[in-house]
């Protein structure tokens, strides 16, 4: 007999949120995550009064009302909206590109002499049909906003050259003719108040956690504790890489603990040259106003340098590389854990793949949410 009804394997949103929903079912659940933190990539640790958001910057946004209701029964989140701003060799433009940018670059006070400018910049490039993402960019906003603001920053994220990238990466794109600077948009967003580390152990309730232990290393001991593994890890490393390596972005972070009360007065600079190795700068605090948890200011501040890089094995992988060559791979993996499932299911097991690295797709937040609750609900009726 099965110990557990389920064994999630990974405490990130994923993992939560169908734990939570398994719970409320009257499910027992294990879950187990090789770190010695749960939250996954959300993790927010305490420096010095500070939230300091360890594997990125996450600023939670959605227009899904289920989502958001759901997520504000675990935390409350405060007003933070995302206005970036971009360092190109000293210049400062407003992220998203607005009428502050269009400003900023060409001395146009007018939404139609903006416009009208980049109406003039497509027309000189001669762009019909995208096919590359240098072209699409240079098609939303015109070849100056392309070559300061997007070529360098996109390189240094992806590692390829913008002609070799997909359009669609830079689709969605925010291009505004007013002086709105919430680069989301959305109808909801913010940050919840004591980190999202908070969020997610209220998620998990009282539910067995065990962390720091390595799911491949007793793979066979902890499927038979359960009657269903939910993984949420990378489905290439769930099948020893038999078809081989899907393909990621890693990121690298060099932190710094400043003893002075702000540094660049933002919580996100993106640095848009090529010749400035990192891609952006954050500075956590200021995703909390530059306050503790009861309104005081924080006399210190910590800053993330982040750097982009090719994923290899033993990195962690952040994003997946979703181009078709890639999407070609996950389609055969997906076969492949079709086929588990079939094969587990005549054991009476089973077993989901869910989440950004189990499903190989660039989810935001809210989109991890809604689909564990799409994949739980389901599941569990």
């Amino acid at each position: 007999m099965s110990k557990y009804d389920y064994l999630v394997v990974g405490a990130g949103l994923f993992g939560a949120v169908f734990t939570e929903q398994a719970r409320a079912k009257g499910k027992t659940v294990l879950v187990i995550d090789k770190r010695d933190t749960i939250a996954g990539n959300v993790y927010t640790e305490n420096v010095e009064g500070i939230k300091v958001h360890k594997y990125g910057a996450h600023i939670f946004h959605t227009n899904d009302t289920e989502v958001w209701n759901y997520v504000t029964r675990f935390a409350t989140f405060n007003r933070f909206t995302n206005s970036p701003v971009a360092n190109y060799k000293g210049e400062l433009y407003s992220l998203p590109f607005n009428m502050y940018t269009f400003n900023k670059m060409w001395g146009v006070v007018t939404p139609e002499e903006a416009a009208a400018k980049i109406e003039e910049q497509k027309a000189e490039a001669g762009i019909t049909e995208p096919k590359n993402l240098e072209e699409q960019a240079i098609s939303l906003v015109g070849r100056d906003i392309y070559e300061k603001l997007i070529k360098g920053y996109t390189e240094k994220q992806w590692g390829r050259k913008c002609t070799e990238l997909p359009s669609f990466i830079i689709k969605r794109l925010p291009v505004r003719l007013t002086f709105d600077n919430n680069y989301f948009n959305a109808l909801y967003q913010g940050i919840p108040v004591g980190g999202y580390t908070k969020m997610v152990a209220n998620m998990l309730g009282d539910t067995e956690v065990r962390l720091g232990v390595d799911y491949f290393e007793n793979k066979a001991e902890y499927d038979a504790l359960a009657d269903k593994v939910v993984y949420t890890g990378a489905i290439d490393a769930y099948f020893d890489y038999k078809l081989g390596c899907l393909e990621y972005r890693s990121v690298r972070f060099e932190n710094e603990l400043l003893d002075k009360p702000n540094f660049q007065g933002n919580a996100a600079v993106n640095y848009t040259d090529s010749e400035t190795p990192w891609t952006r700068i954050i500075e956590h605090k200021w995703f909390e106003f530059g306050k503790d948890e009861e309104g005081n200011d924080l006399p210190k501040t910590v800053i993330s340098r982040e750097y982009s890089s090719e994923w290899k094995l033993g990195d962690e992988p952040y994003y997946p590389v979703n181009d078709e060559k890639n999407g070609n791979l996950y389609q055969e993996y997906r076969k492949l854990a079709e086929e588990e499932n079939t094969r587990l299911e005549t054991e009476g097991k089973g077993i989901i793949f869910g989440g950004r690295l189990g499903e190989y797709k660039y989810y935001d937040m809210d989109q991890v949410i809604a689909r564990a609750l799409e994949i739980s609900r389901a599941e569990l009726g």
